[in-house]
């Protein structure tokens, strides 16, 4: 029943469209006049002749075309260089035929960073004359080295038997080459120091001991002198490792028996 009336619908209303179609009639063209002053366009058979417009038709009203005093000035306020905004014109610089551009500079390579500074202590030493001569067998392998005296208190008093410096290293290898003649062993020459030159022959923590040692030493014609027995002490050799590396064999070579790290700070 739907479709039956939105069919009925549809016919209604396309027969309503085309009466009015027909009966609208012709559109009325409105009939415009142009203004005065110009001229009308004609259509003109092609085949006609063409004929040129009168001069009175064709001349336009002249106008009084002078500026005013206002327009010259406005005229030279535009073309002045101060109302103008000034533009650098950049041009690039001329290159030569056949030149080659420089190459762009190479980016440098980032440094390399430093070695983190190492800093150890070789000992203990009974004496000072045992931790210089650490020092001189370490070598180039420490900087920045020092000897550092370290009292321990409560422990036994030590004695020292040694020769009295020579005159120089030769007079000192000289007493050296009797002693090894003679069967004595443990003798020690000191480079550095006060006692520079100096031989030592033994360090007992027992005066008998020492004694017993100064007697063999006298047997055999050595003047050798019995030294210490007033405190305990132990020396340490201090110092930063070269470059920051670590050397393996800086113990052994230097005679001590312990290596302790330490802070660099303590150096400086």
């Amino acid at each position: 029943m739907l479709t039956r009336a939105l069919i009925v619908f549809l016919v209604l209303l396309n027969v309503s469209v085309a009466l009015w179609w027909m009966l609208r009639g012709e559109p009325v063209v409105p009939d415009v006049k142009p203004p005065s002053g110009v001229a009308e366009l004609q259509l003109v058979d092609a085949a006609a002749p063409v004929t040129a417009p009168s001069p009175a038709a064709s001349t336009a009203p002249l106008t009084d075309s002078t500026p005013t005093a206002a327009e010259p000035a406005a005229a030279e306020a535009a073309s002045s260089p101060a109302a103008a905004p000034a533009v650098a014109e950049v041009r690039p610089a001329p290159v030569a035929a056949g030149a080659v551009a420089p190459p762009a500079p190479a980016a440098e390579p980032a440094p390399t960073p430093a070695a983190p500074e190492r800093c150890v202590a070789l000992g203990p030493f009974t004496d000072q004359a045992a931790a210089q001569g650490a020092q001189a067998k370490a070598g180039a392998a420490l900087t920045q080295t020092r000897l550092r005296e370290q009292s321990t208190p409560g422990a036994t008093a030590r004695y020292r038997v040694m020769m009295p410096p020579a005159e120089n290293r030769e007079a000192a290898q000289a007493t050296v080459q009797r002693i090894v003649a003679a069967g004595l062993s443990d003798y020690y020459v000191i480079g550095q120091g006060p006692d520079a030159n100096a031989i030592a022959l033994g360090q007992y923590r027992n005066r008998e001991g020492a004694e017993r040692r100064l007697a063999a030493l006298r047997a055999a014609g050595f003047q050798a002198q019995l030294s210490g027995g007033e405190g305990a002490s132990t020396w340490w050799l201090q110092g930063a490792l070269a470059d920051g590396k670590a050397d393996p064999g800086l113990r052994q070579r230097s005679g001590a028996a312990q290596q302790r790290s330490l802070d660099c700070a303590g150096l400086r």
